[in-house]
């Protein structure tokens, strides 16, 4: 196996950096340079920015929280019928 730069082999990166966010991983992205090709000084030059724009920040809320208002169980399940059902089960 011959070592390569960052993104000119195999490795699927934003695969791996979105498996580190799904997990929030809060350790380091450390580049560890062993290219047979090309030399250390570029392969700097072009790792660093190129982990940078792989890494994900994680959102503080979710996607569709846009308003950041409360859910409201009572109101969901009348949508959907499902508070008439349980009222109905009980009645018995």
């Amino acid at each position: 196996m011959r070592l390569r730069s960052l993104g000119d082999g195999q490795v699927d990166f934003c695969r791996i950096f979105s498996k580190l966010a799904q997990y929030e991983f809060e350790g380091w992205a450390v580049l560890e340079w062993e290219c047979c090709l090309e030399s250390s000084e570029q392969g700097a030059k072009e790792g660093a920015p190129f982990i940078a724009q792989h890494i994900i920040q994680i959102a503080e809320r979710a996607f569709d929280d846009f308003a950041g208002s409360v859910t409201d169980d009572g109101a969901n399940r009348r949508t959907l019928g499902l508070a008439e059902r349980i009222e109905n089960k009980y009645a018995d």
